[in-house]
């Protein structure tokens, strides 16, 4: 009987650490046992262990779980004649623009785009503007991923492993 707790929480880390949603690990989940039973015969430490995982992924499907994304911070400096452009492609990779400002002959861009969205922009961010402008990032916060994008995620990372 002393092994169906650790057996239980090995379980449930297992399934947390692999993922419920799309593979991503699961984080800020309090679990709590609160009854059970251990047979002689039909307990074993695997049989607890699948239970705490089976009941992770069934407490998942009552709960309303978000996949969330790493949102950098954004600085970009521009020449101001590609200013506009530097904005338009920010913008068409879910970036929120925060503010601009003046420096010179140089417009410097602040704001916020997801992590999943930078991919390349140092080269793109070069052919827009001629080789002149430079940006920078830091990580930010985590938001919720919008639910069309989430939705494609998970339906592709459940149709590659045939789950339903």
């Amino acid at each position: 009987m002393d092994a169906v707790v650790p057996a239980i929480e090995k379980g449930v880390r297992e399934k947390l650490e692999n993922g419920i949603l799309a593979g991503y690990p699961t984080t800020d989940i309090k679990v709590v046992v609160y009854d059970g039973t251990y047979h002689d015969v039909d307990s074993s430490e695997m049989a607890f262990k699948i239970a705490g995982s089976l009941a992770i992924e069934e407490a998942a499907k009552k709960a309303d779980m978000v996949l969330l994304e790493p949102i950098m911070k954004i600085e970009v400096s521009t020449p101001d004649e590609f200013m506009g452009d530097v904005i338009g492609d920010l913008s068409s990779k879910r970036a929120q623009i925060q503010g601009t400002e003046k420096k010179g002959n140089l417009t410097i861009i602040n704001g916020i785009v997801p992590l999943a969205e930078v991919p390349g922009y140092a080269t793109k961010l070069r052919s827009i503007s001629q080789g002149r402008a430079s940006f920078y990032m830091e990580p930010s916060h985590y938001e919720e991923v919008p639910s069309n994008i989430a939705a494609g995620i998970v339906s592709q990372y459940t149709g590659s492993f045939g789950r339903p």
